[in-house]
């Protein structure tokens, strides 16, 4: 009996809707985004139908199945070795004579497919109309319409997927594409010679490895060395190659191009027809505006800065409700717990730890939904269409803008996305530049300084951040380029897909994906290190100490009853005199208390790491407390907030009217002396010291540990030295 389960593989261009099917199929919210680059690792779901069971495995977009990228490799290794019973093929229909292009390579491979004629829709108002019973009967496999984003067709698509599994389909047929007599004839001796080792045959289809090797694929050459007659096979390969390049007076490559595109077009004439579109074509109308020659940049710059600016104004409403929460949630806790160590732990270290980074959902969700509009909508694709040209001049590759733009979600994923580069010069040069992009775990930092410092603008403050993190990256890889990795990159050819407009739904699922990650974050490493840090922060305590102030203020009570006494007698109860001898005697325990406050945090044990470390950052301005969250934001950004949280909060006495103080009043106090230019000094440091440990961890499995310890050194060198001319010219200037 055969089994219920079947396992799909999801083959197709980039930008042909493909993740979008594979979401569609399974209800998984994988990335989906309008422009190339998105998947670089196979993804796997599952999903149950009519008794079956299908296991969906979304693999690379990928536009052909040769082996110049990882993304080739990863596709072609899956169909290859996993031996799926179903190839989808996803295509655009609106782009036909390009996407046929990977089917013809997949037809050559021998495998069932079922092709997914994806946005059929869009491409009935562009005036094209495909016969899909036609197509597919000339190419062997089922063609079902489908508009993924709508979950249209799929029914049917899953349909078709177990009649060819099953082997009920009355279309599904092994076609060959005809190379013409000449080429056909020594696509046969190299399949001749293929077949005379049976355990190659049991593996692979002869006449796809045939192709293959008279092309020169250097992949499956290798795939063939561990057999018997390889060098045999290889022999036959090379002379077919040299016969048909003499004949046809070309190379192998641009050859079989050339006859798989003839083979395409003649598909495409006996089942295409194109009248007038529905509507005209908005995309070209919109292009020649926003990839101007002179207008790109401006409308970057603009988009970004309205980005960030929308991301602090509207964010600022819902952030205010939350940090008034957690105040409102400490002060009940204070009115309500007995006085004990646990008591001090909930409400200085957890409350006060997690509340200081929890109050930056908002902002974190509305600039997650900003950027996924603007990658839905395919304006990201321009950007990176924009930016070519200086990424060449910096000596980038234009496709590593894709990764770079990644970086803004956050800088591991977007390493990881360097895969998808070719070039091994290309990759390490992209990865090591990555870090400069402000991800998203520094946005709490640059939200709280930029609003409590530069409330007026403190979306221009946010927008020059990152910029000049993008800056930073153009000289880093000059730079690099100059000494390491000399040598031009090599060239970018990107698509620009149509503007789509997304569903709501669809960008909230993103914003809510990418969100929901936030909040792990702060479910997990957040509040461990918030523990930590108040533990830190609170032992040891010296009796020494207590005992010394407490001395203080009873002297300071003893003298001020003698002077009460004095001024009554002399003066009356209500007299001028006593009212300021109260003030005084106010002023008089606030100091005592901030001194004591101060002696008892620095006796601690982060209390003495932040001494040690003082001298280190005194010339940047900052207070020891900005060193120890520049410690603790190794490990994640978002922790240099909810330190700083617990270090002033547990050095803070209760605001006057007795509620606890939101950490934005907290650093105006003058006794911290952060003023607005230390205060960008430090969003600068934030912006370029060491990336996280899993950053670190990152470029280290991606592009060696040598390079991940050179990264670590260069960007915090580069950090102290930036920051110190910084500060200082401040200082010179006046501010």
């Amino acid at each position: 009996m055969k089994s219920q389960i079947i396992v799909v593989g999801l083959a197709g261009n980039p930008n042909s809707g493909k993740t979008s099917i594979f979401n569609a199929l399974t209800g998984a919210r994988q990335k989906v985004a309008n422009w190339s680059g998105v998947t670089v690792e196979k993804r796997e779901g599952r999903l149950k139908y009519k008794g079956y069971t299908f296991k969906i495995v979304d693999l690379p977009g990928t536009y052909s199945l040769s082996s110049y990228s990882i993304e080739e490799i990863v596709a072609r290794d899956f169909i290859i070795s996993e031996n799926p019973d179903v190839i989808i093929n996803v295509v655009d229909a609106g782009n036909l004579d390009r996407n046929l292009y990977l089917t013809t390579q997949l037809i050559d491979m021998r495998t069932r497919v079922v092709m997914a004629l994806n946005m059929y829709d869009e491409a009935e108002v562009k005036g094209i109309r495909i016969n899909t019973d036609t197509l597919g009967a000339l190419l062997g496999m089922d063609v079902v319409g489908t508009i993924a984003v709508k979950s249209e067709g799929i029914d049917k698509l899953l349909d078709a997927v177990i009649d060819v599994s099953s082997k009920q389909s009355q279309v599904s047929r092994h076609i060959h594409i005809n190379y013409g007599n000449d080429i056909e004839s020594e696509i046969q001796k190299v399949q001749k010679t293929i077949r005379s080792v049976e355990l190659i045959q049991e593996k692979y289809s002869t006449r796809w490895l045939a192709l293959r090797l008279i092309e020169g694929d250097r992949d499956a050459e290798l795939k063939l060395k561990r057999y018997r007659n390889f060098e045999d096979i290889l022999k036959q390969a090379a002379l077919s190659r040299l016969i048909i390049e003499k004949r046809y007076n070309d190379d192998i490559e641009t050859i079989f191009t050339d006859m798989r595109y003839g083979f395409i077009a003649g598909a495409i004439k006996e089942t295409v027809k194109k009248t007038a579109p529905k509507r005209r074509d908005f995309t070209e109308k919109i292009d020649k505006i926003v990839t101007n020659q002179f207008f790109a940049f401006p409308i970057l710059i603009f988009f970004l800065w309205m980005l960030f600016e929308l991301t602090f104004a509207l964010g600022q409403y819902p952030m205010d409700l939350i940090d008034k929460g957690v105040i409102l949630l400490s002060d009940a806790l204070e009115a309500t717990l007995p006085d004990s160590v646990l008591k001090d732990l909930i409400i200085n270290g957890i409350i006060n730890g997690l509340g200081g980074v929890i109050v930056f959902l908002p902002n974190i969700l509305i600039l997650f939904m900003g950027i996924s509009f603007m990658e839905d909508t395919g304006y990201m694709a321009r950007a990176a269409f924009i930016m070519d040209k200086i990424m060449h001049k910096m000596g980038l590759h234009g496709k590593s803008f894709i990764s770079l733009v990644m970086g803004f979600g956050c800088n591991v994923p977007a390493i990881m996305a360097t895969r998808s580069l070719e070039n091994t010069r290309d990759r390490i040069l992209t990865i090591l530049v990555n870090p400069f992009m402000s991800c998203s775990a520094r946005l709490p930092v640059y939200i709280l300084f930029a609003g409590t410092f530069f409330s007026s603008f403190a979306g221009v403050v946010i927008t020059s951040l990152y910029a000049v993190g993008i800056i930073l990256a153009f000289i880093s890889a000059k730079l690099f380029n100059a000494v390491f990795f000399k040598g031009q990159s090599m060239p970018f050819v990107m698509e620009l897909p149509p503007y789509r407009l997304p569903t709501l739904k669809t960008t909230l699922l993103h914003m809510w994906d990418r969100g929901s990650l936030y909040l792990k974050k702060v479910a997990g490493i957040i509040l461990v290190f918030s523990i930590i840090i108040w533990v830190l922060s609170s032992y040891p305590r010296s009796s020494e100490i207590e005992k010394k102030y407490t001395d203080q203020s009873n002297e300071i009570t003893k003298t001020f009853i003698i002077n009460k006494n004095k001024i009554i007698k002399a003066h009356g109860p209500e007299s001028k005199e006593l009212t300021m001898l109260n003030e005084e005697n106010e002023a008089l325990f606030e100091k005592v208390n901030i001194e004591k406050r101060s002696e008892e945090m620095k006796y601690t044990l982060i209390g003495r790491f932040g001494s040690a470390v003082y001298p280190l950052i005194k010339p940047l301005g900052f207070n020891w407390q900005m060193g120890i969250s520049l410690t603790t934001g190794f490990v994640a950004k978002e922790i240099v907030v909810s330190t700083m949280s617990v270090l002033y909060h547990s050095a803070e006495e209760e605001s006057d009217n007795g509620k606890q103080k939101s950490l934005r009043e907290v650093l105006r106090n003058e006794e911290y002396g952060i003023t607005p230019l230390i205060a960008y000094t430090f969003l600068l440091f934030v912006l370029m010291y060491v990336p996280c440990i899993g950053t670190v961890a990152v470029i280290g499995r991606e592009a060696g540990w040598r390079w991940a310890v050179f990264s670590i050194a260069y960007q915090m060198i580069l950090a102290w030295v930036v920051c110190f001319i910084f500060y200082n010219a401040g200082l010179l200037l006046g501010f």
